[in-house]
């Protein structure tokens, strides 16, 4: 009988354990509390000294690329830009509305190395894309033949801007604690140049000048909130 007892009880505690897990799983997807956004809205094809090259189109990837895009997420934009001295940037934006394990974003440590692109000379950095607003961004150096790259990245994910996988979580137990499944964005700029310092140079001076005019209403939805000490 006593057996029987324990038993009842511990089958008593497993379903509440597993009742719990299923009221406490986040349900409540923040990208529906602000429906409509659209990275054509939020990006503009001109600004400051920088306009889109029309010139330059948009490479497709491969379907079983794209599948994979389309299933992590909701919208992607590509787009050129080209300022007066002839100097050329790609803007690549990710957006997904459920990042529910903090990790469905693919970095481009990730997907430049997965696409057959040597990457190296990675390093974190802070940049200030507004007075007084600094995010840490990534930059990082790919090379395919004779072509070099250097990127510049953030991963916005939820209201924060975050480098790492670890952060990323962090934020996903955060908004989890409130049963919210938080957005992510990954923003990408990059351009073919041998010489990184020139071209983060060139990056930052682009994506300031970006920022600026990326509409105040939604500027949040770029590059989060300020972290409070």
């Amino acid at each position: 009988m006593k057996t029987r007892r324990t038993a009842l009880v511990a089958l008593a505690g497993m379903l509440s354990t597993a009742a719990l897990a299923r009221w406490a799983r986040p349900t409540i997807h923040v990208s529906d509390l602000h429906p409509g956004f659209s990275l054509e809205d939020a990006f503009p094809k001109a600004f400051g000294e920088w306009m889109e090259d029309t010139q330059r189109a948009v490479v497709v990837p491969p379907p079983d690329q794209l599948a994979m895009l389309n299933k992590i997420y909701n919208q992607t934009l590509t787009r050129f830009y080209v300022n007066r001295r002839g100097v050329r940037i790609t803007l690549s934006v990710a957006y997904g509305g459920d990042q529910s394990d903090g990790l469905t974003v693919h970095v481009p440590d990730v997907c430049y190395a997965a696409q057959g692109w040597k990457v190296e000379r990675g390093r974190d950095s802070q940049l200030e894309v507004a007075p007084g607003f600094v995010i840490p961004v990534r930059h990082l150096v790919a090379t395919l033949g004779g072509q070099v790259e250097p990127v510049t990245y953030w991963v916005l994910m939820g209201d924060e801007v975050t480098i790492s996988n670890t952060q990323r979580r962090l934020v996903t137990l955060r908004y989890g604690l409130k049963r919210q499944i938080p957005e992510g964005m990954l923003v990408r700029v990059s351009s073919v140049n041998p010489d990184m310092d020139e071209a983060i140079a060139n990056h930052a001076g682009f994506i300031q000048s970006l920022i600026r005019a990326v509409p105040t209403a939604l500027r949040e939805r770029v590059i989060g909130l300020p972290l409070h000490p």
